[in-house]
């Protein structure tokens, strides 16, 4: 049971129990809400609950709260009445009794049963396969491998998943454009196609065929040779994003392709069963899906793309209007019949294949904001199929802004300026980027100075708890090196301020490991970890643990050690080594 969970329990019982003995008048209890007061002079945590009873009571707040805090009755904290609220202090008994369970926990303190075993997947990245990965893409996997631990952590069996977009008219692009450097390296006039890629990425794959394969494309019909020659880009992009995932500290159980849908006949399959519930239409040579089944609205025309007819499920005036959106295009706006399908339409045998064919329960997806219009859609996909809508989770994050000195740095892959993980890696290292990607909240903006990398280097907090991490590896070696005076037959006690506020503090991390679980907001750890090494850091300071009373050693000890397992454990959950020398 987390602490907050506890000490509700405790005011929910202490409630009842005056109401047994006539302090308060009977009524039904409503849910307690437990917080971290803004000031810590006032407790540990502390509850509103008074205000919400005052009506049911017919008494003032703050003689609810003295009632509460008179009847409160637990050996871990002590409960006062402040203002009307009622607040929390853990003993001190409890509080070294925590530092012995974290040490006895180990690598499995912070790990919660939120999950029962379940099967949860988190799919992240799928990034188009046009090109290598981007620091855009960067901050979709950290954010995802970084929400995948935490449901690990949170008990769930995770499933961790790369969705490639290898159908569509983006695919031909990009296999006209391989084939383009292709030829160029062996020599031949070839031109870039209209809106072609024109990244170095992309000659640097056509140059690499040419080396492996030679000519043979070139004497091949060029239809052929550009299908051909195009599906082996692919495999090059998506080895060398391979490459960089691992690099990254970034995993992943699966590469789920788009195409597969479609050649397993699933995608068709799904459309039949909506069509069967009259949920689809044709209008004007396209198929369309309707929420509601009523006709195609008008004014809505067929459009080219996704990001074209997203408006169409804009809000509207009187609310949400029920989802239209074109499932396969008509053979008038698009020929090649395998390029019909809109993102949507994959969308859709996607889903069915998470949730209903392998079980995720939840299927977690984490999408760039220029996929917000998507969201509506998805779920109106989930509700046409029957498949409850809590079974999906969403996450959309912002862009990154990218800098040089005042001006906005515009990069694109179809440019061939983006900028890429590997250059960013090249520049900070791994944990400094993944920290920087989750260092503010997935719906918060923020700017990538590009001429401040190296500064970055320097200065990311990373490095400083990591510090705090190498610093008790050291204190731990050179207490066994020196032989200190400890008495580990001494029970641990505690006393000092700066001793309790951080066992307080590490008490916090299953909380932590909670919040990100249930919110899928990762920034949360990078807070913590944070105030975990300032806490630390205060504590060393004050307290002398290398010359102290041998009983008064031990127990600083192995509140340091209690320390370590904690940053340790923070820090692999979002992805980062926790050195033992610095």
């Amino acid at each position: 049971m987390l602490i907050r969970e506890l000490i509700a329990q405790s005011v929910i019982t202490a409630i009842r129990a005056a109401q047994a003995e006539g302090a308060l008048p009977a009524f039904e209890v409503p849910p307690v809400n437990v917080e971290h007061p803004r000031d810590p002079r006032l407790g540990h945590y502390a509850t509103n609950i008074a205000l919400h009873l005052a009506r049911a009571a017919k008494l003032p707040p703050p003689r609810i709260a003295e009632i509460i805090a008179r009847f409160v009755d637990h050996p871990a904290f002590t409960a006062e009445a402040v203002n009307g609220f009622v607040n929390f202090r853990f003993t001190p008994a409890f509080l070294a009794s925590q530092v012995a369970h974290i040490l006895e926990q180990g690598e499995r303190w912070g790990d919660l049963d939120l999950g029962k075993g379940r099967k949860a997947q988190v799919e992240h990245g799928s990034a188009n396969p046009t090109g290598y990965a981007t620091l855009g893409t960067g901050r979709n996997v950290v954010i995802g491998d970084t929400l995948a631990n935490t449901l690990e952590a949170a008990g769930y069996e995770v499933h961790r998943e790369w969705y490639v977009n290898d159908a569509g008219s983006q695919v031909r692009v990009f296999g006209e454009s391989v084939f383009a450097r292709y030829a160029q390296a062996l020599g031949r006039d070839e031109p870039m196609p209209e809106r072609g890629y024109l990244g170095e990425d992309v000659a640097e794959v056509g140059r690499t065929i040419a080396e492996r394969e030679g000519e043979r494309f070139l004497h091949m019909p060029r239809e052929e040779a550009v299908r051909a020659v195009g599906q082996i880009g692919i495999e090059l992009v998506m080895a060398r994003i391979r490459q960089t995932m691992t690099r990254l500290n970034v995993r992943y159980d699966n590469f789920f392709s788009e195409k597969s849908l479609w050649t397993s006949g699933l995608g068709y399959e799904l459309i039949e069963r909506l069509r069967a519930k009259g949920l689809v239409v044709e209008h004007e040579g396209a198929l369309w899906f309707t929420e509601d089944g009523s006709p195609i609205r008008k004014g809505q025309a067929q459009k080219r793309s996704d990001e074209e007819y997203a408006e169409a499920n804009a809000e509207a005036p009187s609310g949400p209007l029920p989802v239209q959106a074109v499932l396969i295009r008509s053979p008038a706006v698009i020929p090649n019949p395998e390029e019909r399908p809109t993102y949507f339409a994959s969308d859709i045998p996607y889903l069915w294949h998470k949730v209903v064919i392998r079980g995720f329960n939840p299927a977690i997806y984490v999408w760039g904001e220029d996929h917000q219009g998507d969201v509506p859609r998805l779920y109106a996909a989930a509700r046409a199929l029957g498949i409850s809508e809590e079974a999906v989770r969403i996450v959309i994050y912002r862009f990154i802004t990218l800098m040089r000195g005042s001006e906005e740095v515009r990069m694109g892959k179809r440019k061939g300026n983006a900028l890429l993980i590997d250059d960013v890696l090249d520049e900070i290292g791994t944990d400094a980027f993944r920290y920087i990607m989750l260092s503010r909240s997935v719906d918060t903006k923020f700017s990538f100075d590009i001429a401040l990398l190296r500064e970055q280097n320097e200065k990311n907090p990373v490095y400083y708890i990591q510090y705090g991490h190498a610093r008790i590896c050291s204190i731990e070696a050179k207490a066994q090196e020196e032989q200190w005076a400890l008495d580990p037959s001494a029970p641990l006690r505690y006393d000092h301020p700066a001793e309790l506020a951080l066992i307080a503090k590490l008490l916090e991390l299953p909380e932590v490991v909670h919040l990100v679980a249930t919110s899928l907001q990762p920034h949360h750890y990078t807070t913590y970890a944070r105030e975990v090494a300032q806490a630390f850091s205060k504590f060393y300071e004050e307290c002398r643990i290398k010359g102290a009373p041998p009983d008064q050693a031990f127990a600083r000890l192995q509140l340091a050690r209690a320390t370590r397992i904690t940053l340790a454990k923070t820090l692999r959950l979002m992805g980062m080594s926790a050195p033992e020398r610095m």
